[in-house]
């Protein structure tokens, strides 16, 4: 796979501590949220997280409905919804997601197949396929 771009960032104290990119454009602080016996002070990897699939499944969907001559106004929208908690297997942590999608304009079937399809262009979708249970929603 030829590679077209590659972040980096580079993360000290984990969960209760530092996350920045190298050229600086992200710099966070880092902590535990309440619900894990943090403090909520800084953001956390399942917010940076769902920030990322967020924008990208966007970024899929709008690359499909172009394919399709379809129109994604300005105001569609994809809130993604990370939980975190104990796997089942008691081995760690593991992360379900839930994206709500919002497609103004679109009938509610035009809707649910451009999204279908953004989930084979989207790399979230592709890396997170058969690992992390994610739904979706047309909202």
């Amino acid at each position: 796979m030829p590679i077209l771009y590659t972040a980096n960032a580079t993360s000290t104290g984990g969960r209760d501590g530092r996350g920045k990119t190298d050229d600086g454009k992200v710099d966070v602080a880092l902590s535990l949220p309440k619900e894990m016996g943090g403090d909520n002070k800084g953001t956390n990897p399942e917010q940076l997280f769902a920030v990322g699939y967020s924008a990208c499944y966007l970024g899929a969907i709008k690359f499909v409905a172009g394919n399709e001559k379809a129109t994604i106004t300005p105001d569609a929208s994809v809130s993604a919804h990370v939980g975190v908690g104990p796997r089942e297997d008691g081995g760690g942590f593991g992360l379900e997601i839930a994206l709500d999608v919002s497609l103004p304009g679109l009938s509610k079937a035009q809707a649910e197949d451009i999204a279908a399809k953004a989930h084979i262009v989207c790399p979230y979708s592709h890396a997170t396929k058969g690992n992390i249970k994610v739904t979706t929603k047309i909202v």
